[in-house]
């Protein structure tokens, strides 16, 4: 079968359910391709004009910029004190404590996989070490296109607090009037973020990477966006100019689902992520037949309510229904696509966590929906996505450290392992390798 895809969609939005037992090869590759797969190209050059402009011309080019794509002109980025104040008055006591009590959760979650230094003697006479240090300066970018998102400064801002930076720059999208989102600030300052900046999209990234008279040049640039930022980061990580936590683009979940699950709650799920953005991607895989028909419908039904319908309905248009012939068939396409997000609405989820070869974060049953990782289980929402699942891990306090080896031998020790060093070093033809451990084995025998 060699489907049209692009036209697979019921009540101009909802899409159709798809046998993937029945699909080519070429079909198959076509239902898993990622929205921004197809427009990456244009998205390249247009994010190279932009870092190449803001690298040249500095906090020129971020006015003109912050002016084009946000609307917005403004003469300083930086949040200063009297806008921190204002935004702890704007945000209602009851988000400000939620946020407080997720930040709990998030510590409590980081700090119990912190990394720890340690030593071993690996021979007599020789002992060797690792110690972790912490990255000098982060670069923080907190998305707030079409929607703020305060949970983003939680999720990068605690692990860094913990991590020790020495400074942590946040950048993130002005608001029309020129301020920044009240409830950002009010995170960011709950997580000990040292200086904010109200600048967006990939001129932030630029900003972060190159330095500008106002924007310090940082280290390593971390958190999610759109195709754009995603792009940026790469661009400037693979120029060598800056680090980066990991390719975190459009949001994407995939759901795996028995005839047991719950269909309000899968189609819940699905639009959850939908509503992220037009390039975002959802997908639903089951072996029922009437559970793929009921999460239709609820898609339908659900839409329809939804402030955000019309993000979401765009997003719904590259989204799938996939059935299969088993539960084995769906983690096998899972692990093909390494979701940023996968949901197993299954009765014995757990049972099934060992056939999960690659995902960003997991959710187990139908009580676990992806929004409390988003918020406040206490995981991290900054994930790989784009299929970078299968090589990159979550945000941790670890992506804030470097960790640095440390050997030291006394006399007994070059004596003891030194002459492996130079037959090694003779093997490969280094012979300046080779005399400056001699020399020492002889002063040793001396």
């Amino acid at each position: 079968m060699n489907v049209q895809i692009d036209s697979m969609a019921i009540d101009g939005a909802v899409p159709a359910i798809v046998d993937w037992c029945d699909a080519d090869a070429d079909t198959r590759t076509e239902l898993l391709r990622r929205p921004t797969q197809a427009v990456a190209a244009q998205t390249r050059s247009a994010v190279a004009d932009v870092l190449d402009d803001v690298r040249t011309r500095g906090d020129v080019a971020l006015r003109e910029l912050t002016e084009r794509f946000d609307r917005v002109a403004l003469e300083d980025f930086e949040v200063g004190a009297d806008e921190f104040v204002a935004a702890e008055a704007a945000v209602p006591a009851e988000l400000r404590q939620a946020m407080v009590n997720a930040a709990a959760r998030i510590e409590r979650f980081h700090a119990a996989g912190m990394t720890p230094g340690y030593n071993v003697d690996t021979a007599e006479g020789v002992n060797c070490a690792r110690i972790v240090r912490p990255i000098p300066r982060v670069g923080l970018y907190v998305p707030a296109g079409t929607a703020p998102l305060p949970s983003t400064a939680l999720m990068l801002g605690v692990p860094s607090r913990l991590a020790g930076c020495r400074e942590v720059v946040l950048c993130t999208p002005p608001r029309a009037d020129g301020s920044a989102d009240p409830a950002v600030l009010v995170a960011a300052r709950l997580t000990g973020v040292h200086r904010v900046f109200k600048l967006g999209g990939a001129q932030a990234i630029a900003a972060m990477a190159f330095g500008t008279e106002r924007v310090p040049a940082c280290d390593k640039l971390f958190g999610p966006g759109n195709s754009f930022v995603t792009e940026a980061k790469q661009q400037v990580a693979q120029g060598g100019t800056v680090a980066i936590d990991m390719p975190a683009g459009p949001s994407e979940v995939l759901v795996i689902a028995d005839a047991g699950a719950d269909a309000a709650f899968v189609a819940a799920d699905l639009l959850s992520q939908a509503e992220h953005g037009p390039d975002s991607q959802v997908l639903l895989l089951s072996d029922d037949d009437a559970l793929l028909e009921k999460v239709r419908r609820e898609l339908t039904a659900q839409l329809a309510a939804l402030p955000r319908a019309a993000i979401a309905r765009q997003a719904m248009a590259r989204s799938r229904l996939l059935r299969v012939d088993t539960l084995a068939t769906a983690f096998e396409i899972s692990n093909r696509y390494a979701p940023e997000h996968l949901i197993l609405a299954l009765r014995t989820p757990r049972d099934w966590l060992d056939h999960v070869e690659v995902a960003g974060s997991v959710f187990l049953g139908d009580w676990t929906p992806e929004a409390l990782g988003d918020y406040c289980s206490g995981t991290n929402h900054v994930l790989p996505t784009g299929g970078a699942a299968r090589a990159w891990s979550g945000v941790s306090v670890a992506s804030f450290q470097n960790t640095v080896s440390v050997q030291s031998a006394n006399a007994a020790g070059i004596r003891a392992i030194g002459p492996d060093a130079v037959t090694m070093a003779r093997a490969e033809g280094l012979d300046a390798h080779a005399n400056a451990v001699a020399l020492r084995i002889a002063k040793a025998a001396a």
